[in-house]
């Protein structure tokens, strides 16, 4: 085990060698190939998502488009998971970030365009709650989206001490992927309220009915579009865009069409200002960023092993009893358990879980609680996996042949002795294999989590990763995900040796 260990170990210090190595300079330009992909949020409105008609739409996408129209450039709208954006951008898989992306206190990451929207934190709660100020909110639950400019008001060192003081005094800060989760989340009563940009606020608050949003702001920052550190000469041209659309009229027309003209800050005699960036910086000792990443990801590894653990001690036991119903004689009992798994195998694991922690809300209107999501996610995998381990167990049984049943009868074996003495043994040695995969697939499976805003080990990586900007995190969970996998397949194989006296 400690060979698999270091040759851990090593890997992932010569990828993360390698992966710091790669050179930050300017990416390739739209003239090259005459595509200008823009990299959003496609659940980010009103500056990208996806409208009724199936398309993207947007503020920022609308200047995008614009930009290209008068640069003879076609736009490519590359939706991206949030996280994920930095890896997006220094791998070349976009050219920009143009999705209301926060200049303050990323200032040294990206190379920026000039600033063009004002924008401030707001906090949202449902109409007729308790809460109609700041102040009300110490003791409750507040969400916010991950790696998000509310996320950063709140926790961030360059924070004020007055919204540290905010977010030190909740009963919980939690963190959601998307501002629809944060909506369905207060919605059904799991959070007391959620901070977000005014904006995407204001256009929430329009389109779902039963919220209202706080008077009182926590913070203020600027929009900017980000592109790969140093490739200043694609952000001069779409910025010199900018500056004609501003003078000419058409950068305001768009912000009015989106509602969004009182925030704008950009217009025809903004100044260019040089690059905010301090290339004096120092960059961080790779062994320290190592050592702050496993620290982090160590905090998540235990929620990963709570659920890995307890989704084991349920499921597998429940898998028993479902693959006893599902051979049961009876057609009644025997339909019902087929039914239940052909749903559980044939839908994702993700919108299980969903329906777990969201369905006593919508469909009973029983509220549910921020200690529920915990409870959720182990029904939501115990009841998945039960099905699969159901038909791991009804294959197994049914290998074991007649005979053996028939002898045991003839020694006077009681159906129980019979069944737990005789046949689940050998079901036991027959079904090793594909229960080992099962296992080991949970193990992985323990990411889908966060689909309820449940925190777990590669939650944490994905965080730390766009936080940091770099995609170290994520090959380290990868080597804690091999770690924890090969433990498990040497424990299953030790099991498998042991019960080879059946053969």
């Amino acid at each position: 085990m400690k060979k698999i260990y270091m040759i851990a170990v090593s890997v992932l210090l010569s990828i993360a060698a390698a992966v710091t190595a790669l050179p930050a300079g300017a990416g390739a330009s739209p003239a090259d190939n005459g595509t200008f992909t823009v990299g959003f949020d496609a659940e980010f409105p009103p500056y990208g998502y996806k409208d009724d008609s199936g398309e993207y739409v947007g503020f920022d996408l609308d200047l995008a488009q614009e930009v290209c129209n008068r640069r003879g450039w076609v736009l490519a709208k590359q939706p991206i998971d949030w996280n994920s954006k930095d890896m997006e951008l220094k791998t070349g898989s976009i050219d920009c970030i143009w999705n209301g992306f926060t200049i303050n206190g990323r200032e040294n990451d990206y190379t920026w365009s000039i600033p063009y929207v004002d924008n401030s934190q707001v906090v949202v709660v449902k109409a007729g709650s308790d809460i109609d100020e700041l102040e009300d909110l110490k003791g409750k639950v507040v969400a916010v989206q991950a790696d998000s400019s509310a996320l950063a008001a709140l926790t961030s060192e360059d924070a004020e001490e007055d919204d540290l003081a905010l977010a030190a005094s909740f009963a919980d800060l939690q963190q959601v992927g998307d501002y629809n989760s944060a909506f369905l989340n207060l919605d059904s009563g799991a959070v007391d309220a959620i901070c977000l940009d005014i904006g995407v606020a204001s256009y929430e608050i329009e389109s779902r009915k039963g919220f209202v949003m706080l008077d009182e702001s926590i913070s203020t920052e600027q929009y900017g579009i980000g592109f790969l550190k140093g490739n200043t000469e694609l952000r001069d041209q779409v910025q010199e865009t900018l500056l004609e659309m501003a003078a000419d009229g058409t950068f305001m027309e768009t912000a009015e069409k989106w509602g969004l003209s009182s925030s704008v800050c950009l217009d025809k005699d903004t100044v260019i200002q040089d690059d905010t960036s301090d290339p004096s910086k120092e960059e961080e000792p790779l062994w320290e960023k190592l050592l702050y990443i496993v620290k982090s990801l160590s905090e998540g590894l235990l929620s990963s092993l709570a659920i890995f653990f307890l989704t084991l001690l349920i499921s597998m036991p429940l898998g028993l009893v479902v693959a006893a119903g599902r051979m049961s004689k009876s057609k009644l009992l025997s339909a019902i358990v087929s039914i239940y798994i052909s749903v559980v195998r044939g839908t994702p694991l993700m919108l299980q879980l969903l329906v777990v922690f969201f369905g006593p809300y919508y469909l009973f209107g029983v509220r549910t609680t921020s200690a529920y999501r915990f409870i959720a996610v182990i029904i939501g995998f115990s009841l998945n996996y039960a099905a699969y381990f159901a038909e791991i167990y009804r294959s197994g049984i049914q290998a074991v042949p007649r005979g053996q049943y028939e002898a045991a009868e003839i020694l006077g074996y009681s159906a129980p002795q019979r069944f737990f003495r005789i046949i689940f043994p050998q079901m036991v040695k027959n079904t090793l294999p594909s229960i080992t995969n099962e296992v080991i697939t949970l193990v992985k499976d323990t990411s889908l989590a966060f689909a309820v805003s449940y925190t777990e080990m590669f939650t944490i990586a994905k965080q730390v990763a766009a936080a940091e900007a770099t995609i170290i995190p994520l090959f380290t969970a990868g080597v804690f995900y091999y770690i924890f996998n090969a433990l498990v397949a040497l424990a299953m194989n030790k099991i498998e040796h042991r019960m080879s006296y059946f053969r």
